[in-house]
């Protein structure tokens, strides 16, 4: 009985150890990042026809007549039917009928109509933004700045990140008298692309006409950038250096 009760509690930390969850090689785990910014080739405006008359039907007739002059007119940008998204017509009752006093107050109705529209010439964004708001829009809802490049950017971004990995592990590892080895796993825990405002300002100075007595003034022009961003986690095989 004393043989078997030794030779069990001999095996037993063993089993244990088998059963661990603990890696049995070394390793290493890093996040790589990275950012690739570049400047947007590519403008899509977002924004809302209206037209409100007393009846529904002339409501929608008046806003097919502007959609047919923006339609026409998108064509001097060099916009195809491809370059453009829109909505189904909507109709809604902007008015009441009787107001808190009892008096009687006629009905509106707002047809509706969104647009997206893709410009392929940045350069042109001032010049369609003064067009779409001279069919009276009420409102341009957005403009978003893109790059045409955007698949090729996203991927030099995350080569970027596994780079970034890399030399952090080497880092890590030579610091502790290691080499980095194989790759274990590789995952990617972000990939995010973002429009904004760079850091780059141009600064334009202009004398105020209308008296010397003025000092100038600077107008800022804000410079459009489009960032890709990626993060890579990956875990390296640590080798022992002698």
């Amino acid at each position: 009985m004393k043989l078997i009760t030794a030779i069990f509690l001999t095996l037993f930390p063993l089993i244990t150890f088998a059963n661990s969850s603990l890696p049995t090689s070394r390793q290493i785990s890093v996040q790589g990042s990275a950012e690739v910014l570049a400047n947007p080739d590519i403008a899509k405006i977002l924004f809302q026809i209206i037209s409100i008359k007393n009846e529904p039907l002339a409501a929608k007739n008046d806003l097919d007549n502007k959609v047919n002059l923006l339609i026409d007119g998108l064509n001097q940008f060099e916009i195809t039917a491809d370059d453009i998204v829109a909505s189904s017509v909507k109709v809604e009752k902007t008015g009441m009928d009787y107001i808190e006093t009892g008096h009687h107050a006629p009905a509106e109705y707002a047809a509706i109509r969104t647009f997206e529209v893709t410009l392929k010439n940045i350069e042109r964004v001032d010049d369609l933004s003064d067009f779409i708001l001279s069919l009276k829009v009420n409102a341009i809802q957005n403009t978003e700045f893109l790059s045409s490049k955007a698949e090729l950017l996203q991927a030099q971004a995350t080569q970027q990140a596994l780079n970034n990995a890399k030399e952090k592990a080497n880092v890590l590892a030579n610091s502790f008298g290691t080499k980095v080895g194989e790759v274990r796993t590789i995952s990617s825990t972000q990939k995010s692309v973002y429009s904004g405002f760079g850091a780059a300002v141009k600064k334009i100075d202009r004398i105020n006409p209308m008296s010397d007595s003025f000092p100038k003034a600077r107008k800022n022009y804000l410079q459009q950038t489009v960032s890709f961003k990626s993060s890579i986690n990956v875990v390296f095989d640590l080798e022992i250096t002698n």
